[in-house]
């Protein structure tokens, strides 16, 4: 790892020193003197007699709720770094159970702050979405839902360390879910049908348990949404995830637009790997996921070479993204290895007490490795330009927005490639973005199947399989639905999708963004510079725009409407259909 000392100028604590990941202190808060304090300056906030006075309490109750969410992300990371670490499990436990009772004082401050005399001298200075933003916060919690906030929150903590918990037989030797990604990619068919038996071996047996977590979480967020008044859990999902710009008949629009030019471009992209390979088509999950006979492309070198070129990669893209990673490699601001105990997937987040964000991640020796660099920097860096914001609220758009961010970044390392991959660059250029547009109708089903699923929530376990399998003839045509692979012949492949058993609703915000980040990629491959300006201007917005916004200033178009699709499939298509299949071997 690069040795780096970084100082960067800030206004929220003088200079931002690189501190070390190590060094943060964490501290159980006190629920009970948080909420008193919260209390206080609620109910000063409520008779502030100017604006001055009632901006001051605002940001001081934004501190005070900063420092609160700081501990619990502390605790999160480092449980998720060790899930058998016994101090950090018992940390995790107590979060899930006082959060939602935070929750209740967050909800009195809301309260108090939409009604402010001073509305419009805020909305002068912070803009207007602070005010929606709030408004619609109010209308996913009361304290009528803490016990089932409380339970979710349980529920969910019990997936995660299910998933952890896997010890897979493989050839031998024992490995996680993330340890056994490589195998899952071998270029020896017999080996890698191996390795996708052995997961799905796995998945089956806590297949009762995942079934019966999945059942008591869409009831439990059933009756939650029936206790706020709504119909179904949809709506409350929507708020939950702050859709304050479009609806579900936009996301449908988007639905449409995906099956009519995406899923065909994906087919026919899917094909010319089936012929390439000579595999059957449709093929199986173990076929479809290796791309070229010769191996999928693999980073060259080690973990610490991986991370000295994404070094030079962000050194060299812009003086901002050179002095962000330099805070992030002196502060040990990730976590990258796959071991033992480790929770599995990735992600970014931010522990504001320090202004720093945090990369966790898996590495598994996959071309994923490189994407994880980028894509969950790209989130990195996106914190890192609005470390300065306040109120914290203002830092993060909503989540669709937030994914522009990180999947633009992957695109925007691309001429980065060869110092990743060497050897196998014009594999991972051709590989890079036609994934892109193959993983859109997987995501957009994704989304589908959670509409149905909370439309529907008495479905049984078997039921929802089944819709998945429907989902799956119109969605990602190019798999073969019985190939006799445990678990997934069973079509039961959502239950590995975390985002569906924590995140509700999440998944589209990938879709959507993908489709702002092609556009990034199609302007980027005539202008460089204008499209990374254009980023910029997007990222400097932090959480003051909405998602419809947030598009229209970086000068690209909405993919509510066929034509932002329609060109991106256009133009994507004449690119792949330039390189030479011959050569991707």
């Amino acid at each position: 790892m690069m040795e780096i000392t970084a100082a960067v100028a800030g206004s929220r604590g003088g200079l931002y020193m690189a501190i070390k990941f190590s060094d943060m202190q964490y501290k159980r808060p006190d629920l009970q003197k948080l909420k008193e304090k919260l209390a206080s300056v609620t109910g000063a906030f409520s008779k502030a007699a100017s604006f001055e006075e009632a901006e001051r309490l605002m940001l001081e109750f934004d501190r005070e709720s900063g420092h609160f969410t700081s501990m619990c992300t502390l605790a999160l990371i480092r449980h998720q770094m060790n899930t058998e670490d016994k101090f950090y499990e018992a940390e995790t436990e107590y979060f899930d159970e006082v959060v939602p009772e935070a929750q209740e004082s967050l909800q009195a401050w809301t309260l108090e702050f939409i009604k402010t005399p001073f509305r419009k001298e805020f909305e002068d200075k912070y803009g207007r979405l602070l005010f929606v933003n709030a408004e619609m916060g109010l209308k996913t919690f009361s304290p009528a839902i803490i016990s089932e906030l409380q339970s979710e929150n349980v529920l969910i903590t019990e997936y995660v360390r299910l998933l952890a918990s896997a010890q897979i037989p493989y050839e031998g030797e024992v490995y996680t879910i993330s340890q056994l990604s490589p195998m899952k990619q071998q270029n020896d068919d017999r080996r890698r049908r191996a390795a996708w038996e052995a997961e799905g071996k796995f998945y089956e047996s806590v297949g009762e348990r995942l079934d019966s977590l999945y059942d008591e979480l869409t009831a439990l967020r059933t009756a939650m949404a029936k206790k706020m008044g709504y119909v179904s859990y949809t709506q409350m999902g929507y708020y939950r995830m702050t859709r304050n710009c479009y609806d579900k008949e936009d996301v449908e629009r988007f639905r449409d637009a995906v099956v009519k030019y995406i899923v065909p471009l994906a087919e026919s992209i899917f094909k010319k790997q089936a012929r390439r390979m000579g595999f059957d088509y449709p093929m199986s999950y173990a076929d479809a996921a290796l791309e070229f006979r010769s191996g999928n492309p693999k980073p060259r070198g080690t973990a610490d070479d991986i991370l000295k070129q994404a070094g030079k990669f962000y050194a060299e893209l812009s003086a901002e993204t050179k002095e962000f990673i330099e805070f992030m490699y002196s502060g040990e601001l990730l976590d990258v290895l796959s071991r033992k105990g480790k929770a599995g997937g990735g992600f970014c987040t931010e522990i504001a007490d320090y202004a720093a964000p945090f990369i966790f991640a898996n590495f598994n020796g996959t071309q994923g490795d490189v994407e994880v660099m980028t894509h969950e920097a790209g989130h990195a860096f996106a914190a890192y330009i609005a470390r300065d914001i306040v109120p914290g609220d203002l830092r993060t758009p909503s989540m669709e927005s937030a994914e522009i961010h990180s999947m633009s970044m992957e695109f925007f390392a691309r001429p980065w490639a060869e110092g990743f991959f060497g050897d196998d660059t014009e594999k991972f250029l051709y590989s890079h973005l036609a994934s892109a547009l193959k993983f859109i109708p997987y995501g957009t089903m994704v989304d589908h199947f959670q509409h149905l699923m909370y439309a529907k929530p008495e479905l049984k376990p078997s039921d929802r399989h089944g819709v998945w399998r429907e989902l799956m003839t119109i969605y990602m045509p190019w798999i073969a639905l019985d190939d006799g692979t445990p678990f997934y012949s069973d079509a039961r492949a959502w239950q590995r999708q975390s985002h569906i058993y924590e995140v509700p609703f999440y998944y589209i915000d990938y879709c959507l963004a993908q489709a702002v980040a092609l556009q990034f990629w199609a302007l980027a491959d005539i202008d460089r510079d204008g499209a990374w300006q254009a980023y910029m201007r997007l990222i400097r917005c932090a959480g003051k725009k909405t998602f419809s916004e947030l598009v229209e200033v970086a000068g690209l178009k909405s993919p509510f409407g066929d034509e932002g699709l329609k060109e991106v499939c256009e133009a994507a298509e004449r690119r792949l259909d330039a390189f030479d299949q011959s050569k991707l071997i």
